[in-house]
């Protein structure tokens, strides 16, 4: 039995060995090893070029929106620099208008009014719909179709229509006092609309059901977004419907409530349909907001640049109060 003797050379036998394992090696010169580029991994921002692409394809939008809302709300601004009635040539007014707008008690009540409709066009239908979506729109989506799409019907009805339906449900023998009447309640009806007190109320709670659809809509296409592991989280912590609704669809709703709050909240700065139609801001001056009071100063008294100077301080409130809510409700990271 012969035994192979061992290499002289332990280093070039492990050498050998290796090379065997890793299979033949291919050789390569230098200059070709040198001639190959080398692929890097581009992780850094974008290139200029990308987002030349980006406002190319936002061009039209854009020009669309400084053709019909940017130009024209700097056009209002240079009006409201000027007194002028609309006809004849106007003077040279510098702030007077502004300062005007900020002195009249009437013009101060107005925005309070506006401010006061958040209750009923923002706060109220927002309220409402998180209910409504819990209780009628569910994690399947499909309960209850026909009562969602006959509560978002006024949002495709023109709001002039619905301002002339509810002005004859609340005349003295509209709907309203008739069904007041039928239940026994016929010592509290009225002229909803020319009471001093509650014509304010009756104006505010058709921005509710106005603006209550679509919410509703808003809140039950967030719930569909809402991991359903959540749910069966807390369910397996024995929370009932009202802890769950607090827990998880109420987080999880966060921004589709800042979405709701920003477009309810400017209809009701800027309303003028409804209440123009039912009341036409009166009785008095109980129901005028500032809508109402552009319309009067720019068409019935021939006061234009006092009315561009309102329409400049009322959108000037509208984006702070928006930029609040952005802030407020954007989400931490």
């Amino acid at each position: 039995m012969t035994s192979t003797p061992p290499h002289p050379h332990p280093s070039a036998a492990r050498r050998r060995d290796s090379s065997a394992q890793d299979g033949p090696r291919r050789l390569r010169h230098p200059r070709a090893e040198a001639a190959t580029p080398t692929r890097t991994l581009h992780t850094g921002p974008r290139r200029p070029r990308s987002r030349r692409i980006a406002y190319l394809y936002l061009a039209p939008a854009l020009a669309l929106y400084t053709a019909f809302v940017v130009l024209p709300w700097l056009h209002t601004m240079w009006l409201s620099l000027f007194e002028w009635d609309g006809v004849t040539p106007g003077t040279w007014a510098g702030l007077d208008n502004y300062r005007a707008v900020l002195a009249d008690p009437a013009l101060r009540a107005s925005i309070l009014h506006a401010l006061g409709f958040i209750g009923f066009y923002s706060l109220l239908p927002i309220a409402l719909g998180l209910l409504l979506a819990a209780v009628i729109g569910g994690r399947s989506g499909r309960r209850y179709p026909v009562s969602r799409t006959i509560l978002f019907l006024p949002q495709i009805i023109p709001l002039v229509a619905v301002g002339v339906t509810w002005k004859w449900m609340y005349a003295t023998d509209g709907i309203v006092n008739q069904t007041l009447r039928l239940v026994g309640l016929g010592s509290i009806t009225r002229a909803w609309l020319g009471d001093f007190t509650w014509a304010y109320v009756a104006v505010g709670l058709v921005g509710t059901w106005v603006m209550l659809g679509l919410c509703l809509i808003v809140f039950q296409a967030g719930i569909q977004k809402i991991d359903s592991s959540l749910y069966e989280a807390a369910r397996l912590d024995g929370a009932g419907p009202v802890a769950e609704f607090f827990a998880v669809t109420l987080p999880g709703l966060r921004a589709e409530i800042a979405v709701a709050m920003t477009i309810t909240v400017i209809s009701a700065l800027a309303s003028f349909d409804v209440v123009y139609v039912t009341t036409g801001g009166g009785p008095g001056d109980s129901t005028t907001v500032p809508g109402v009071l552009i319309y009067r100063l720019a068409f019935t008294n021939g006061e234009v640049g006092a009315a561009c100077a309102l329409a400049v301080v009322l959108s000037a409130l509208i984006a702070l109060i928006v930029l609040a809510i952005s802030r407020i409700t954007r989400e931490k990271t």
